[in-house]
């Protein structure tokens, strides 16, 4: 990767941006026959949101990743429009591959305007579904997908970024990619202005169960009948409702829903590029890197929240003293420990859990922390660390074997990893739960709850419905 040194506004002028794409086809050789050219600048501070709500189409993939932190004051957020260059992977060595592709387009990628601005210089975006081949002939996204995006734009609290990234060759019209630039470059600066309103859905959606409840029940009972013959531990069965609206489901406005509701949760939404996207509002992080500084969170173990205070109190410390739930939580940290042992990472963490509140719901937590030799790449710990327990089971290959062959709707990118990397290895991914693929006026929502020794039938199957209706509710 080469780096330039910081060019002021060489986005907005097109004379210095056509010299420069020009230089860069001229030095194009036979070992080299194509480059990216990535350009960071500041911007005026803009909602990424409404810059994909007026930006984007259909046609393009995107990728959208937000999280708030009330309590620190902080939040970022990232939208990715239109493709510069992807891959799309398949097999047990979809993380290599993926690994390999970013690593081949940085060695080839000029980097102009990074210095001390957030979230600069390339970024590649992905999304990885639940298992490594696609279980139905009609998947709408792959098993893996990696992008680099032809814009970037993240706002980190009150500073904003904008990276612009441009595929190289020498078949281009250097004087037409200029212009596609410096154009979309003011339509995005100019959405500084557009502000996003919380929407209430106002039609009724038609809820049409994959399976139904009592169905789900059974599910619950086979499971606990394999658990006390010792054939595994635990297993997280899923359920999925098709939704079907009048009218297409609006994603900018669910999304914006959901951000405001979720304040905590890693808001996200991803398309395909043939008009289908997945979004969620997940509370669980599976890793995320900065500076060599690991963090996983661990999340097993759930309640409601009360009506009042007193109640939600309650229901909180006996959460922390359920015996069946501390053992379902153990079992994710277990793994995760286990897992970054194996890499020679040696992780570090409270014995005690936390609990992590959201709106409507309460969960067991315990952040783990370790720091990363600079010779292990995040997609290699991904690859060991997906899927956990959490979404998965124990021992993972055998529940994977059963959730493979028992569950009657494809999990697709529900349960999985959709995150970032960037030209450091520096990243961040988010579990894909709570979430639903949109597909027009058509939606597939999934949930999903741990099954151990000792879970309820009842309880499990209020617990996803409970899951469910904070996805249902943000629709619009």
């Amino acid at each position: 990767m080469t780096v330039i040194p910081h060019r002021a506004n060489l986005l907005q002028d097109r004379n210095q941006l056509h010299q420069l794409l020009l230089d860069c086809q001229q030095s194009l050789t036979e070992k080299d026959q194509t480059k990216i050219v990535s350009i960071s600048q500041e911007i005026s501070p803009v909602d990424p949101l409404a810059v994909l709500q007026e930006i984007a189409t259909p046609d393009d993939r995107h990728f959208y990743f937000e999280k708030r932190d009330p309590i620190a004051g902080n939040s970022f957020a990232i939208a990715a429009l239109d493709s510069a260059t992807h891959l799309t992977v398949a097999g047990s060595d979809r993380f290599a591959l993926a690994q390999n592709f970013i690593q081949s387009c940085l060695a080839r990628t000029i980097t102009i305007g990074t210095e001390r601005l957030p979230f600069s210089g390339p970024h590649f975006f992905c999304s990885f579904a639940f298992f490594d081949e696609n279980l139905a002939t009609n998947s709408y996204f792959p098993p893996g997908t990696i992008f680099l995006p032809k814009w970037q734009i993240t706002r980190l609290n009150d500073s904003c970024t904008i990276v612009a990234n441009a595929k190289i060759d020498r078949d281009i019209n250097v004087k037409i990619i200029t212009e596609t630039i410096s154009k979309q470059f003011d339509k995005i600066a100019s959405q500084k202005y557009i502000k996003l309103i919380n929407s209430q859905n106002s039609l009724p959606l038609k809820q049409i169960p994959v399976n139904d409840a009592a169905q789900f029940k059974k599910s619950v009972k086979s499971a606990l009948e394999l658990i006390e013959s010792k054939y595994f531990s635990k297993i997280v069965l899923s359920q999925a409702i098709n939704v079907i609206c009048q009218t297409p489901f609006s994603v900018i406005d669910s999304l914006n829903n959901l951000r405001l509701t979720y304040p905590g949760c890693y808001v996200f939404s991803t398309s395909n590029g043939k008009g289908q996207q997945f979004i969620g509002a997940s509370p669980e992080r599976l890793i995320s890197i900065h500076n060599n500084q690991l963090i996983a969170d661990a999340l097993a173990g759930s309640a409601p929240r009360g009506k009042t205070e007193a109640e939600d109190g309650n229901l909180g410390k006996d959460l922390l003293n359920s015996e069946k739930d501390i053992r379902e939580h153990q079992a994710v940290i277990d793994f995760i420990v286990d897992r970054l042992l194996h890499l020679g990472i040696h992780p570090d963490f409270s014995p005690l859990p936390r609990l992590l509140q959201l709106s409507n719901i309460q969960h067991l937590w315990t952040p783990i922390r370790a720091r990363i030799p600079p010779d292990i790449h995040l997609l290699k710990i991904l690859a060991q660390l997906h899927p956990t327990p959490a979404v998965a089971g124990v021992p993972r290959d055998i529940a994977l074997q059963q959730i493979r062959g028992g569950e009657s709707c494809d999990r697709s990118l529900y349960a999985a990893p959709l995150g970032w990397i960037d030209r450091t290895g520096n990243g961040e991914f988010a579990v894909g739960i709570r979430s639903a693929l949109i597909d027009g006026s058509r939606a597939i929502l999934h949930a999903g709850v741990g099954i151990v020794a000792g879970s309820e039938p009842d309880k499990e199957l209020a617990e996803i419905q409970l899951k469910l209706q904070a996805l249902l509710n943000a629709l619009v």
